[in-house]
């Protein structure tokens, strides 16, 4: 019988050979890669000492084509939970060391099984994903093990917020579970995602792709929107999740805590002054108009490299955390598309989830015209959007900087989709489309028959009237869908007291199962 100091010494011994994983040597070659082994990526994401590990010693039950010959104790993942700025998360982490990360039915097990945990605690789950997919020695076992997970994905889904960190490969089915989750954070140059890879593609297909090129970091942040957030490497990875972990709370049913600043609430906006040109065609730079509202500068943008049309991000005002969706007038003049319709309908409904406050900052000119948006089907995907918002029921403030056309001054949080509070700048133009285009239409049996100097003059003429008449925000005041016309040096101030104002909303919706939202 082995005495006491015999057994500390054997699970120190079998504790030391898990912490391994696949062996020195292979861990030296992921670090020759660029890449963190999956333990160390763990303790550089999470608060010091705080790791506790689940299931550290569990080991396949495969016998076929000789994997009863090789077994890795932890089988591949790390999973337990930990503390990020204080907070509770569970977590796993793919050991690419072990059969390169391959997921089998045991290994699937210990990923299912800390996520039952997380979501029984209310507490967010964090993916660190590197593999080479399913472990094909066990067959069947390995995708149920995959549907297991993707079924938790569901369930957890607006419950607590999962994170993705792709930190190598992740392949074939295994993509589909980052896919449900929140937020996706890839690696430049050492991370990639794709359905099926280069060598089938070129079968198949005949294309010849690379890996980056064709499901890289650069590709899923700036063409699929698959990914949230392009990382220039692992640490700046670790350090924007642990950004993201301050604006997000644990769970959708938590009252949210205070963001700490330091930033006077009373800070006047004078910057903002003369900041909306006064030509209505000129572009300019809202992302200069969130940094100057927002406490010390500090937006979290989300989406930053796709649909640059439209912004998404975290910050707070007076320390209250808010998700911004905001037109941008500096790319495709702020147009409402395909994808930005998409990206913004994303996060509202992950704000919406999580009771996290929702500013729009409006400056849109319309829909984007043309047969790519129409066959790509901007009627259903720019619905999303508009479905979005008005199934929200947490605080919705709305400020109209410049234009606010069409359809997408309905679609962009406007009062007639219950925003709470719905505010515009003097330079707001509210109208069905711009001067211009409007004159053609209405006064076009005027204009008929003009030509040169006395057809310029008229048009001029009739353009200046209607910007007189509806290129301001006056008319929708006068009808109650303007709360409010402030100033833009009070803009701070103001967003901060409506919020404050709205911190206990609360809306009763029809009972359903759930609706139908056009995907």
């Amino acid at each position: 019988m082995l005495s006491n100091d015999q057994r500390r010494e054997q699970l120190a011994q079998l504790s030391r050979e898990a912490e391994l994983g696949g062996g020195q040597e292979r861990i030296n070659k992921q670090h020759e890669q660029g890449k963190f082994s999956a333990r160390e990526r763990i303790n550089k994401l999470v608060d010091p000492d705080s790791f506790i590990e689940f299931d550290k010693f569990v080991t396949h039950r495969c016998n076929s084509f000789g994997m009863e010959k090789t077994k890795y104790l932890g089988d591949g993942v790390i999973t337990g939970i930990a503390r990020i700025n204080g907070q509770q998360v569970a977590l796993f982490s793919q050991d690419f060391t072990c059969w390169g990360g391959a997921l089998g039915a045991a290994f699937a097990k210990k990923i299912c099984k800390v996520m039952d945990f997380a979501l029984e605690n209310k507490i967010p789950v964090i993916g660190i994903n590197d593999s080479g997919g399913a472990r094909i020695q066990e067959g069947v076992d390995a995708l149920a093990g995959y549907a297991e997970i993707f079924y938790r994905n569901v369930q957890a889904s607006g419950v607590i917020p999962q994170i993705s960190l792709i930190m190598g490969p992740c392949a074939g089915g295994a993509v589909y579970s980052p896919a449900m989750t929140d937020f996706i954070f890839m690696v430049d140059k050492t991370s990639y995602m794709f359905v099926t890879g280069p060598d089938v593609i070129k079968t198949v297909t005949h294309e010849e792709v690379t890996k980056d090129d064709l499901g890289g970091a650069h590709t899923h942040n700036e063409k699929s929107g698959v990914a949230h957030f392009r990382c220039d490497d692992e640490d700046d990875c670790f350090e924007r999740v642990r950004e993201l972990f301050a604006f997000i709370p644990a769970n959708n049913m938590i009252k949210h805590s205070e963001k700490p600043t330091t930033d006077s609430i009373k800070r006047a906006n004078n910057k903002l002054k003369d900041f909306v040109p006064d030509n209505s065609k000129k572009p300019y730079d809202m992302r200069e108009l969130v940094l100057e509202v927002i406490d010390d500068q500090h937006f979290l943008e989300v989406h930053a490299d796709f649909a640059k049309n439209i912004m998404t991000g975290f910050a707070s005002i007076g320390g209250i955390k808010i998700g911004i969706v905001a037109n941008q007038p500096n790319f495709l003049a702020g147009c409402l598309d395909i994808d930005s319709s998409i990206k913004a309908a994303r996060f509202v409904r992950f704000c919406d989830a999580f009771n996290i406050p929702i500013v729009t900052l409006v400056d849109v000119p319309g829909f984007l015209p043309g047969t790519v948006q129409e066959y790509g089907g901007i009627i259903r995907h720019g619905a999303k959007l508009l479905y979005a918002y008005s199934e929200a029921t947490v605080p919705l403030i709305t400020l109209i900087t410049r234009k606010a056309y069409g359809g997408a001054y309905d679609v962009m949080a406007s009062k007639h989709i219950r925003a709470d509070i719905n505010l515009a700048y003097p330079t707001a133009e509210i109208a069905v489309m711009g001067a211009d285009g409007a004159v053609n239409i209405i006064f076009r049996n005027e204009l008929k028959g003009l030509t040169g100097d006395a057809f310029n003059k008229k048009k001029a003429e009739l353009v200046e009237n209607y910007e007189n008449n509806f290129a301001n925000p006056y008319r929708a005041a006068e009808l109650g869908y303007l709360d409010e016309i402030i100033t833009p040096e009070v803009t701070r101030h103001r967003l901060y007291s409506y919020l404050k104002a709205l911190e206990n909303k609360s809306v009763t919706r029809p009972v359903r199962k759930h609706g139908n939202i056009p995907l």
